[in-house]
């Protein structure tokens, strides 16, 4: 199951390039000073979504347990409290998985024009939890939504769209976007 976590990994080079950290705060500020990722690194923020589905084993790539068949795969041996734990473990796995896409393409905490409105740093506070936490639950509900909109993939097509579709074309973007953005220097360094 390693077909799209090497494409995941290709998604985030080309912020670390770009930034020039594997920091999370370096990453939000570098946003804060400049503009946010998913403008310029749009493919990669694409990409990322679909390898975040496949990561999160949610339709349509709940192909382990098959969740919304009758029997739900392996879940079947569990019951009651271990059944719930199990569902729970999931759905902190997307929450997780929404959070790093929020720091690593939307700005983390970061709220566009704030310093303009006010310099009351409890104020600042608040609103930048607020919106770290409205923009990690509207990725939530988008991945609720997706799992029931979209039917579920085989393995063929799995295998498929991870080496064949999304590595290529993640290997791609970094090569010819990322190498333009550092050669014409696009942001501040």
């Amino acid at each position: 199951m390693i077909s799209y976590e090497i494409s995941l990994g290709l998604t985030i080079l080309p912020i670390i390039v770009i930034t020039g950290s594997l920091n999370f705060f370096d990453i939000i500020y570098f946003q804060m000073d400049s503009i946010w990722f998913i403008i310029p690194l749009y493919p990669a923020f694409f990409f990322f979504i679909i390898i975040l589905l496949a990561e999160t084993n949610k339709a349509l790539f709940d192909l382990p347990e098959a969740e919304a068949e009758l029997v739900a795969g392996y879940n079947v041996e569990y019951s009651s409290v271990y059944f719930a734990l199990f569902f729970l473990a999931e759905y902190n796995n997307i929450l997780l998985g929404s959070a790093v896409l929020v720091i690593l393409f939307l700005g983390g905490f970061s709220v566009p024009f704030i310093t303009y409105i006010t310099d009351n740093f409890f104020l600042i506070t608040i609103l930048e939890s607020f919106f770290f936490s409205f923009k990690i639950s509207l990725f939530f509900f988008f991945f609720i939504i997706i799992r029931a909109l979209l039917p579920r993939y085989r393995y063929d097509h799995l295998m498929s769209i991870g080496w064949k579709t999304l590595l290529p074309l993640s290997l791609s973007f970094f090569w010819l976007i990322t190498g333009i953005i550092i050669a014409f220097q696009a942001f501040p360094s």
